[in-house]
């Protein structure tokens, strides 16, 4: 069996090769980018499985079927919640939730080779994917974070944090009121916890909060920098592939 992961974290894409491993399964090639992908598929025999990552460093994985007609039977490895991915789950082999556990690989793995001796493929709706990701299905979002001070807990209502952002391993809620508070989650945990009509992840470091923007400036090979209330400890770029997106949130 050729296996391809397609996943931009290199630590998780190792920790998936070594579980792989595991099962006796070989996974020789792994991919980090939509633009590394679609090269690599344009240049070679497609694989029989792809464990794919839906959002890679330069966009969303989908990216790559809209370019290359690949028929390669699919497994997503993703942060997304259960419930927003029910809608499409049959249309997959199946999907892993991050972290992914062992016991779910295994079965997932096994539910793909049941469908070898039947041939059965795989159709993927990947604009109908899309549509969930941008509209997801309606459901409760952060409020607020508990967060540690010293020997005590306080929590920090969602609306106060202009800011979430990554640096040196740790990830921070940044308020209006100019405190810095060390979270407990990463940002692709929080990612999941976010109401998506107010935060928007503008590149891989921040989460910005729509109603504390200042001001939006043209920056160097077409990105922008956004100025916030409060936050001025370094400067927020939005990446030039999440320039479009983010500009339609914005309206």
């Amino acid at each position: 069996m050729n296996i391809i992961i397609i996943e931009d974290e290199k630590p998780s894409a190792r920790r998936l090769q070594r579980m792989l491993a595991n099962l006796d399964l070989d996974t020789e090639i792994m991919l980090h980018s939509v633009e590394e992908s679609i090269e690599w598929f344009q240049k070679n025999q497609h694989p029989d499985l792809i464990f794919l990552d839906i959002q890679l460093s330069d966009g969303l994985s989908f990216e790559i079927f809209e370019t290359v007609e690949i028929k390669s039977s699919v497994i997503f490895t993703t942060a997304y919640d259960e419930y927003a991915l029910q809608a499409f789950k049959l249309n997959s082999i199946d999907y892993l939730l991050k972290p992914i556990d062992d016991d779910d690989l295994k079965k997932a793995v096994s539910k793909y080779k049941e469908r070898i001796p039947h041939k059965q493929s795989v159709s993927l709706d990947f604009d109908d994917i899309k549509k969930l990701l941008v509209n997801p299905i309606e459901r409760e979002y952060k409020k607020r974070f508990s967060v540690k001070v010293g020997q005590h807990i306080k929590l920090v209502n969602i609306d106060e944090v202009e800011c979430f952002y990554s640096e040196n391993k740790g990830t921070y809620a940044f308020t209006n009121g100019g405190r810095n508070y060390l979270l407990d989650s990463t940002l692709e945990q929080i990612e999941t916890e976010l109401e998506p009509q107010t935060f928007f992840r503008v590149n891989r470091k921040f989460f910005i909060n729509i109603n504390s923007i200042k001001d939006i400036i043209s920056y160097t090979n077409s990105r922008l920098q956004i100025k916030l209330n409060t936050f001025k400890e370094q400067d927020i770029i939005v990446a030039r592939e999440r320039v479009k997106d983010f500009k339609d949130w914005l309206e």
